[in-house]
């Protein structure tokens, strides 16, 4: 075997293409989305580096044309589950021992792979199965995801880096060892990025992961997972399974290898988890890692001395973007009465002007929701505020007829306890508490514990003490924290992800923290010159 200290060096974010009418990259993806149109794919299984087909079928359709079915996927069930835990325990052998430069190698080739020859194909999927435009499709299945992964294998290099001293005649080592047994990755739709960092994160630190991804967004992954396959990811280092979370819960989740959950999804499934886990902690062989990011109620802060054009700008792009199907996104605006009465007219006009319809159409705002579920959940909200003394609806209405669109919604509350001020919505809804400018620390109170979750929030102001100011106040309420910005849109590498309280455990995706959850480390201390005495020289 060669030796050498092998250095992968800092990456750099993937540059985010511009989509301009002509441009090669515009004319490129526009070709992909009519060719994926006019598709039906038939998507199986992938257990221990094979395709299986149970027959158990679902479909997939694009939510801004519900009646347009882009793929069937076969679901596993008990058995198709246990084969993948087997195959990944299987794979974990070699997996685990293959030098780490060798593993890094497989995920640097997968971001080559995903940003030059795939790169219109997963963008394409992700508009068509999760409903997003070209520019959101860019920074996340594209973009984002490579980061990931780039990024990921360098921190992994960091962190293998990270040794103890030694003293005279000692030297002590510290081995990064994967997790005693197997990953469960239960990922969610509103992001491809993060579709395929939550099975390979682990992965990249020498664990073997069953992959369950959201019955929405499996289109976009299958073509990941592919992506994987062909960069050299050995059989049964990631299994895909699309599968129901009843069986996931009842077949992989009491399994006792399970070493650890890697989650992106709704606070209550998390939870269930949790407490799943909780009650089977003695069937484990090991202590499973638990590794969530869950809900948010983001909040943009103003303070009387914000400037109102960026304030308007970050509403409208925080709130409305991806039709607010970001766990970042702004859902709750805590606005001073003397800006009330310029910041209302600004925030309708751009909101009424978004279009929202099919994302092929490069004029589009907004796609649809992403099913009827979630249509129906954010119609709920929106009647409840019809009906409510407390709430005024400003702007926005609903139509499910062609796909699950719901228009810009903004609704005016009387108070910040208000129901849409407090409970996530996951829709393009905005709820705005207007406050009184005296009583500036009462607003920041409710904006800290009014909801329970604590995932992002921005604040606006040119003052610099009023900053520092409501910086302190709200230091528990958010994991990101903007000033003079949208709460959405961190980067990897740049603005490390995730909230606590109910949002998650704040384990920071897009960093090392991550990582570092995912590895079991052994400390190995050799002594060079072995001592022979027995007594002590002070026993002498």
């Amino acid at each position: 075997m060669n030796n050498g200290n092998y250095r992968i060096a800092m990456p750099a974010n993937e540059p985010v293409y511009g989509y301009m009418p002509g441009s090669a990259e515009r004319v490129a993806l526009e070709a992909e989305l009519a060719r994926q149109s006019d598709l039906v794919v038939e998507i199986p299984l992938i257990i221990g580096g094979k395709e299986v087909r149970t027959g158990v079928i679902k479909e997939v359709v694009m939510p801004h044309d519900h009646a347009h079915v882009l793929a069937r996927y076969h679901m596993a069930g008990e058995k198709e589950l246990k084969d993948a835990i087997a195959a990944a325990l299987e794979a974990k052998k070699e997996w685990e021992n293959m030098p780490w430069e060798h593993r890094a190698s497989i995920f640097m080739k997968a971001a080559e792979l995903l940003t030059g020859k795939y790169r219109a194909k997963i963008n394409a999927a992700t508009m068509l199965g999760q409903s997003k435009t070209m520019f959101q499709a860019e920074i996340d299945s594209a973009c984002e995801l490579a980061d990931f992964l780039r990024f990921n294998t360098y921190f992994a290099q960091e962190i293998f880096n990270q040794q103890p001293e030694s003293s005279k005649g000692i030297w002590d080592r510290l081995e990064y060892r994967p997790l005693d047994g197997f990953v469960m990755a239960i990922t969610p739709f509103n992001f491809t990025s993060i579709g395929g960092n939550l099975p390979t994160a682990p992965a990249i630190m020498g664990n073997v992961s069953l992959w369950k991804p959201s019955s929405t967004a499996v289109l976009s992954n299958y073509y990941f997972m592919q992506i994987l396959m062909e960069a050299g990811l050995p059989a049964g280092v990631v299994n895909f399974v699309p599968s129901r979370g009843s069986d996931v819960s009842k077949f992989v989740l009491s399994d006792p290898k399970l070493a650890g959950v890697h989650f992106t999804g709704s606070t209550q499934v998390f939870k269930t988890i949790w407490k799943q886990c909780g009650e089977t902690i003695f069937d484990y062989e090991s202590y499973p890692r638990l590794v969530g990011e869950t809900g948010g109620k983001d909040f943009v802060f103003a303070h009387p001395t914000a400037d109102v054009e960026p304030l308007v700008a970050a509403l409208v792009r925080g709130a409305f973007e991806y039709q607010g199907q970001k766990c970042s996104a702004a859902s709750r605006a805590f606005i001073p009465e003397s800006l009330w009465a310029q910041v209302k007219p600004r925030l309708l006009e751009e909101a009424n002007a978004l279009k929202v319809g099919d994302v092929a159409d490069a004029t589009t705002m907004l796609g649809a929701v992403i099913d009827k579920a979630s249509f129906d959940n954010i119609k709920a909200y929106v009647d409840y505020a019809a009906s409510s003394e407390n709430s005024e609806i400003l702007c926005g209405h609903l139509d499910d007829s062609k796909g699950y669109f719901v228009y810009p919604t903004v609704i005016e509350c009387k108070t910040p306890y208000e129901k849409t001020m407090v409970e996530e919505i996951f829709g393009p809804v905005l709820s705005v508490y207007v406050y009184p400018d005296a009583e500036l620390d009462a607003a920041l109170e409710a904006c800290d514990q009014a909801s329970p979750y604590a995932l992002t929030g921005a604040i606006f102001a040119q003052d610099r003490n009023a900053i520092i100011y409501m910086e302190k106040a709200l230091s528990h309420a958010a994991g990101n924290f903007y000033i003079n910005d949208k709460p959405t849109g961190a980067v990897v590498g740049q603005q490390p992800f995730g909230g606590g309280r109910a949002s998650g455990t704040n384990d920071k995706a897009g960093s090392m923290l991550n990582l570092y959850r995912w590895t079991s480390t052994r400390n190995i201390k050799e002594t060079l010159a072995p001592t022979t005495a027995i007594l002590y020289p002070y026993m002498q």
